[in-house]
């Protein structure tokens, strides 16, 4: 079974995919993490972020790096969200998420184009979301509790910015697929929106079956 998961950041996307790869046993693979690496990569070679072919040279990095800590800082994040607008750096990246998706078993994986471009035929797509407002102060919290003082105004203005070029690239813009199962996650709880998502995918996957 092949569980795709969609939205923007700080929508909870990612803790929602790592329960469901639990709740059903199967391997998750937070694609998000692929662009930071890549990210991280044209940093340390003091590369160009805005030039197509630094970003793409920059893709070819050592699996360890997947489990930098630094991939998780917010000055990646930004940055990966610039190189990853890049369509011959989604190319390089594209054909190791669908090798991932299509493992014997199936296998979760959440990012922005999951259930349109990486793997269309997934089981069951979801595509979480949240108010950018909300989205920020859940942001906001983590980067103060790792000792940051930015403004909340500041993380706004960054979660919009990143909206806004995550959904207008040219390449694989984030949109919901046609066929995914939208689910807000703005006044839910954690545990309410895990087992929302859980009945999600027993309801698409039951549709799925039912059908001749």
């Amino acid at each position: 079974m092949i569980i795709a998961v969609d939205g923007p950041a700080a929508s909870g996307k990612g803790t929602i995919a790592r329960a469901l790869a639990k709740h059903y046993r199967l391997p998750h693979l937070d694609t998000g993490l692929l662009y930071r690496a890549v990210a991280a990569n044209v940093q340390r070679l003091e590369l160009d972020p805005g030039i197509e072919a630094d970003c793409v040279a920059a893709c070819d990095f050592d699996e360890s790096l997947l489990d930098d800590p630094i991939l998780r800082t917010d000055e990646i994040g930004k940055l990966a969200s610039v190189v990853s607008a890049h369509p011959l750096v989604r190319s390089a990246l594209l054909h190791r998420q669908r090798r991932f998706a299509h493992q014997p078993g199936g296998a979760v994986l959440d990012g922005r184009d999951i259930g349109t471009v990486i793997a269309p035929d997934a089981d069951a797509k979801l595509f979480i979301r949240a108010t950018p407002t909300i989205r920020a102060k859940r942001r906001h919290a983590e980067l103060r509790a790792h000792g940051s003082t930015v403004s909340l105004d500041r993380v706004l203005l960054d979660i919009r910015a990143r909206d806004l070029r995550d959904s207008t690239r040219g390449t694989a813009p984030m949109t919901p697929a046609d066929d995914a199962a939208l689910l807000d996650t703005s006044f839910l709880s954690i545990d309410a929106a895990i087992q929302r998502a859980i009945a999600l995918v027993e309801a698409r996957t039951a549709a799925k079956v039912a059908t001749p």
